[in-house]
């Protein structure tokens, strides 16, 4: 079991750190041939305009589609949610449509405006998860397939659709690991048990 994290911008390098704290193989991704070796793959917080541009200059869209396509599941955490959402507002911009949520850009405000919360995730068990909001998005629209993992202040801030996982925080930040425990059961394809 191999989680790859894309390394283009951002904060990948956190996303690293939480995998290796739980003991989870973590490499770095910068090239499609790269994907060969992952079971699933973290698109990180970052600049979505920057990493869509990075990922354009990298030719890894159709990559990262044929990676999707085949099986291997995708966890984007913040910009990460951005690119891998239906629509994007706030303003408009492309996305990879991937799994069937609208969002929107800077959703809370500017870099000010960042906030931390602690909410409970089912799937996770009953103690509360630490989110971290950085200039982060906001999940608009949820489409009927979209199973809505976590919540905070009424909205959807984490969701899953089949092997697509979206957060609209920054998991790598809050010291809890049990984010990305989950997402590598579901790149597994395990149930992960509450802890």
């Amino acid at each position: 079991m191999t989680i790859g994290v894309l390394a283009l911008q951002g904060d990948f390098a956190a996303h690293l750190e939480a995998l290796a704290r739980e003991r989870i193989t973590g490499v770095d991704v910068r090239y499609a041939v790269q994907l060969r070796e992952v079971d699933g793959l973290i698109i990180p917080g970052g600049e979505s305009t920057t990493l869509l541009n990075l990922i354009s200059e990298r030719r890894l869209e159709a990559p990262l589609r044929d990676f999707h396509a085949r099986g291997g599941a995708l966890f984007g955490t913040c910009a990460g949610a951005i690119l891998l959402s239906r629509t994007v507002t706030h303003p408009a911009q492309p996305s990879f449509d991937l799994i069937d949520i609208d969002v929107e850009r800077n959703g809370y405000g500017r870099q000010k405006e960042s906030f931390e919360t602690e909410e409970v995730v089912e799937a996770f068990g009953e103690a509360p998860v630490p989110m971290i909001f950085i200039r982060a998005p906001r999940i608009r629209r949820i489409g009927p397939g979209v199973e809505v993992l976590a919540s905070s202040g009424g909205e959807p801030v984490m969701v899953r659709q089949g092997l697509v996982l979206a957060g609209t925080f920054h998991p790598e930040l809050g010291g809890d690991g049990r984010p990305h425990r989950y997402f590598a059961a579901m790149a597994a394809g395990g149930v992960l048990a509450p802890s």
